[in-house]
C-alpha cells in the first residue's frame, strides 16, 4: 500500500464541505436543530450509562469506540486484550499473566515493559497510569466495568492525554444501572480459577456499586503463576436534580511471576519453557495499589461541570536483573466544563478544561539474589508534573456539519535526584511546554451515520524508563541521558466514517498517516534489551475497518425477534517505517504486524443462546529489530464459544481457545539489531477451554 498523501486528507474536507453546503437549504428545513441536552436522562449524572456515552462519544471528529460490557462479559474476559480485540487499530497481545503489549496505531512500539503512549483511566477520573506516562495492565480486571471507550491519538484530548496512542477508559456502573448483587465463577486450563462478588443500590440521594474479585492461575509458561486480589468502588449522592457527587476506591494486590522472553526457535518448538534466569532469580512483577478520587458534577441550563481529585499510592515489588522496590506517591485535579447552546441561530458546543497530574517516586534498586533483596545499588527521587489545558469547540454551520477546532498546551517536568548510585545513575531535569492544536469536520448524515476528518498535533513527554544510561552495563556505548531526550511529535490526518443501521449492520472505518518528528525508538542496546532514544522522522499509517452484520435472519424463529447468523469482523493494516534515517534508512518499524484479522461468526437464538466459532489472524510476519534481520512469524489461530444469557438474571459460556494448539509468537520485545540468539519472544498460550457462569439479582 503506498504513502498516503496529506493533500488527500484536505481533499476529502473540502469535498464533505461542498456537498454539505450545496443541500444547506434542504437540510435546515428537512432536519430539526439537534436537541440540546448535554448529559439528561435517568441514573447518573457522573457516570453517563452505555447509550449515553455511545451518543456522546460519536459527536468527535476522530476515530473513537465504546466497547459495552456485553461484547466481553460472556468470556474469560481476563485481560485488555478479551476488551478491545475488536477495535481495528489497537493491538493487545499477552506476555504472560495479566500482563499484556499494547499498541495503538503503533504507539509504545520500543517500550518492551510496562506501557507508554497510552493513557489509561477509570471512570475519566482515576489514572492507571504513573505521573511520567508509564503503566500496567495487571490492576484491570475486566468484570468491573459497564463499558470501555477507546480513543485514538489527539482524539483524547478532554482526558489531557497527548500521545500517539490516545487513551482508554474503563467505566464502572453505579447504583442506577447495576443489579442489587451478582456473583460470578470462571475456572479453565492452566489452573485458573477467579470469583468475583459486586453489589448495588439506590437509597434516597444515596447509591453505590462495590465489586471484588479473587484470581488466580498456574500459567501456561514455566515460571507464570500468579494471583490477585482486587477491589472497585463508588458512592454517589444526588444533592438535587443537578448536582451529584461520586467517591471513588480502588485497591489491588498483585503477585505474578515472569518467565521471561525466550529466542525464536524455543518460542516455536518448547513454548512452555521459562528463561533459565529467570527462574533463578524469581523474576517477579507484584504491584499494592490503594486509590482514592472524587467526583462532582453540576448542570446548568446549557452547561455541564465536571470536577475531580484523586490520590495514588502504588507500591511494585520488581525482582528483575535488579531487585526494583519502587514506591509512588501521586495526586491530581481536573475541571472541565461542556457549554452546548445556541449562538445566533447556530448550534455551538464548546468544552474547555485543565488536568493535573504530579508524583514522586522513591525508586530503589538492590542486588536480586534468588528473588531476594541483597544490598543497596541506587536510591533515585524521581518527580513528574503534569499541568495541562484544553479547548474544543464544535460549531454547526448546518444542522448536520460541525467544524471542530481544538487546542491543548501541556508543561511537563521530569526532575531526577540520585540519592546514591552503584549504576551510574545521573541527576537531571526535564521541562517539556508542548501545543498540540487540531481541526475537523464531523458531517452528520443522520442520527446513526457519521462521516469525520481531522488533522491534529500530538506531542509526547518521555519517561523515566527511557534511555536509562546504559554505561554502567557497556561501556563502550554512548551515555545518553534522559534527560537529554526530547518530545515525541506526531502531526495526523485521519478520516472515516461510522454507522449503524439497526440491529443488522454496524461499521466502522478509518484511514490515517501520522508524520512523526522525534519518535521514542530504539537505536541501541545493551544486554539484549532496548535502550530508548529519539529517531528522526518516522511514519505510522494505516486502514482501520470493523463491520457487524446480520447474514441471514429467521433461520428456524420466525417472529418478531427473529434468530440470526451474525458476522463480526475487526482488520486493521499497519504500515510504520523509517523515513529517510541516517541509521535505519527507510526501514520497517519493528513491534507490530502489517495485518491482523479477528473474526466471529456467531448463531444467536432470541432465547439469548448463542455459539460460534473465531479466528485470530496474523498473515505476515513482522520484524523484531529496527535493521530489519529477524521476522516474528505468521499464524492463525481459531475457537469456539457457546453463550447463554436468559435476561433474568442467569448467563454462562463455555469457551474454547487456540483449539489446534498452534504454536505461535504473541508478542516480542524489539532491538535495534538482532540474531537468530536474541531472547526477543513471547510464545502464545496452547490449547484452553474455559467456563464461567454469572448470576444476578
Amino acid at each position: 500500500m503506498g504513502q498516503f498523501r496529506s493533500r488527500s486528507a484536505a481533499a476529502f474536507l473540502a469535498a464533505i464541505f461542498s456537498a454539505a453546503i450545496q443541500d444547506g437549504a434542504q437540510a435546515q428545513t428537512a432536519l430539526d436543530l439537534p436537541t440540546i441536552d448535554v448529559r439528561g436522562g435517568a441514573g447518573s449524572l457522573t457516570v453517563p450509562g452505555t447509550d449515553s456515552a455511545r451518543e456522546a462519544i460519536q459527536r468527535t471528529p476522530g476515530a473513537v469506540s465504546v466497547v459495552p460490557d456485553t461484547a466481553f462479559r460472556q468470556s474469560p474476559a481476563a485481560t485488555i486484550k478479551d476488551i478491545v480485540d475488536y477495535v481495528p487499530g489497537v493491538f493487545a497481545q499477552p506476555k504472560w499473566g495479566d500482563d499484556t503489549r499494547l499498541s495503538i496505531r503503533g504507539s509504545g512500539l520500543s517500550r518492551n515493559f510496562h506501557l507508554r503512549s497510552t493513557q489509561l483511566l477509570m471512570d475519566g477520573v482515576i489514572p492507571i497510569n504513573t505521573a511520567d506516562g508509564y503503566g500496567d495492565f495487571q490492576e484491570i480486571d475486566p468484570s468491573f466495568y459497564r463499558y470501555v471507550e477507546v480513543y485514538k491519538g489527539s482524539n483524547a484530548l478532554r482526558f489531557g492525554a497527548n500521545a500517539l496512542g490516545g487513551a482508554i477508559n474503563f467505566v464502572m456502573p453505579t447504583g442506577y444501572d447495576a443489579p442489587r448483587a451478582q456473583v460470578r465463577v470462571d475456572a479453565g486450563s492452566f489452573g485458573t480459577i477467579r470469583t468475583q462478588g459486586a453489589a448495588a443500590g439506590v437509597n434516597g440521594p444515596f447509591d453505590y456499586y462495590l465489586s471484588g474479585s479473587v484470581s488466580r492461575t498456574d500459567g501456561y509458561r514455566d515460571h507464570s503463576d500468579g494471583h490477585a486480589a482486587r477491589f472497585s468502588g463508588n458512592i454517589g449522592y444526588r444533592f438535587s436534580p443537578d448536582v451529584e457527587t461520586r467517591f471513588y476506591l480502588n485497591a489491588n494486590t498483585v503477585r505474578q511471576r515472569i518467565p521471561g522472553e525466550v529466542d525464536r526457535t524455543t518460542a516455536l518448538t518448547t513454548p512452555e519453557r521459562g528463561w533459565s534466569a529467570n527462574l533463578v532469580d524469581d523474576w517477579q512483577r507484584n504491584i499494592d495499589t490503594v486509590r482514592l478520587a472524587n467526583k462532582t458534577t453540576i448542570r446548568l441550563d446549557n452547561t455541564v461541570i465536571d470536577l475531580g481529585v484523586f490520590a495514588t499510592d502504588r507500591h511494585l515489588m520488581h525482582p528483575i536483573f535488579q531487585w526494583l522496590d519502587y514506591r509512588y506517591r501521586e495526586y491530581g485535579a481536573f475541571a472541565r466544563a461542556v457549554d452546548d447552546r445556541l449562538i445566533g441561530g447556530f448550534r455551538n458546543r464548546l468544552t474547555v478544561g485543565v488536568n493535573v497530574h504530579n508524583g514522586e517516586n522513591d525508586a530503589r534498586q538492590y542486588a536480586n539474589v534468588g528473588g531476594q533483596k541483597n544490598g543497596l545499588l541506587s536510591a533515585l527521587k524521581q518527580q513528574s508534573q503534569n499541568y495541562s489545558a484544553y479547548a474544543e469547540n464544535a460549531f454547526y454551520v448546518l444542522p448536520q456539519l460541525a467544524i471542530v477546532t481544538g487546542l491543548q498546551y501541556l508543561h511537563a517536568v521530569r526532575d531526577q535526584e540520585v540519592v546514591f548510585s552503584a549504576n551510574g545513575d545521573v541527576p537531571g531535569r526535564s521541562d517539556f511546554d508542548l501545543w498540540s492544536p487540531k481541526a475537523g469536520l464531523l458531517y452528520e448524515i443522520d442520527k446513526d451515520w457519521q462521516l469525520f476528518a481531522n488533522v491534529s498535533r500530538s506531542q509526547e513527554a518521555p519517561s523515566f524508563g527511557e534511555s536509562v544510561a546504559p554505561n554502567f552495563m557497556n561501556p563502550a556505548l554512548p551515555t545518553l541521558r534522559f534527560f537529554d531526550i526530547r518530545a515525541q511529535r506526531a502531526t495526523t490526518f485521519e478520516f472515516g466514517t461510522r454507522g449503524r443501521r439497526g440491529e443488522d449492520f454496524t461499521w466502522d472505518f478509518a484511514v490515517y498517516r501520522s508524520q512523526i518528528r522525534n519518535e521514542l525508538q530504539c537505536f541501541y542496546s545493551a544486554f539484549g534489551n532496548c535502550n530508548v532514544t529519539n529517531a528522526d522522522r518516522t511514519i505510522h499509517q494505516g486502514v482501520e475497518a470493523a463491520v457487524g452484520a446480520t447474514l441471514w435472519k429467521g433461520i428456524a424463529v420466525q417472529a418478531e425477534k427473529p434468530d440470526r447468523l451474525w458476522l463480526n469482523v475487526a482488520y486493521t493494516y499497519n504500515d510504520f517505517r523509517y523515513d529517510g534515517d541516517a541509521t535505519f534508512g527507510n526501514n520497517e518499524l519493528p513491534g507490530a504486524p502489517p495485518h491482523y484479522v479477528r473474526a466471529e461468526l456467531l448463531y444467536k437464538h432470541p432465547s439469548g443462546f448463542s455459539f460460534g466459532p473465531n479466528i485470530e489472524w496474523v498473515p505476515q510476519a513482522y520484524f523484531v529489530d529496527s535493521a530489519n534481520t529477524l521476522k516474528s512469524d505468521p499464524y492463525l489461530l481459531w475457537g469456539l464459544k457457546a453463550a447463554y444469557e436468559n435476561g433474568k438474571g442467569f448467563s454462562a459460556y463455555v469457551e474454547g481457545r487456540n483449539l489446534s494448539n498452534q504454536t505461535y509468537i504473541a508478542s516480542a520485545s524489539i532491538i535495534d539489531r538482532a540474531t537468530p540468539t536474541s531472547r526477543l519472544f513471547n510464545p502464545g498460550t496452547g490449547r484452553a477451554l474455559y467456563a464461567g457462569m454469572r448470576m444476578e439479582w
